[in-house]
């Protein structure tokens, strides 16, 4: 049989401070590790959109000034799960973070990118490796 095809995920790295915005994972894949907003690409939606739209669901936060940048090819052997995740650079318009889904996320928290919560999503793993900083 044929697999599926990778799916589209949008992270959206939200920078405050010389920080970002981490949330710890839960009840998805990846449960118990450390990610940026965001999740999947819908039908005819912009990244930008997608970013804005996942951001305000999980966190209720606003966000603007984005920048498109990098993406990664991430595979998620336990799960039998491909994805290819786009990153858009983001700062908050309006508000301050909430679990507003506390069923997929226990907290959010701001960290330095030097030095990252751990362990990280596959994705911010796979970022790491590329040698990606969004301060730069």
């Amino acid at each position: 049989m044929e697999k599926d095809r990778p799916k589209i995920g949008v992270g959206a790295i939200i920078k405050k401070d010389g920080k970002i915005l981490f949330g710890k994972r839960k009840n998805a894949h990846g449960d118990g590790t450390w990610s940026f907003p965001g999740g999947h690409l819908e039908f005819g939606e912009s990244v930008e959109d997608c970013a804005k739209r996942e951001t305000e669901e999980e966190t209720g936060l606003r966000i603007n000034n984005f920048k498109k940048t990098i993406f990664t090819e991430d595979i998620f052997e336990k799960e039998d799960k491909h994805y290819i995740t786009l990153y858009a650079i983001a700062e908050i318009s309006e508000g301050e973070p909430i679990v507003a889904e506390p069923e997929k996320c226990e907290e959010w928290r701001w960290f330095s990118w030097d030095n990252p919560p751990q362990p990280l999503f596959i994705p911010i793993e796979n970022l790491l490796k590329d040698n990606f900083n969004p301060f730069e």
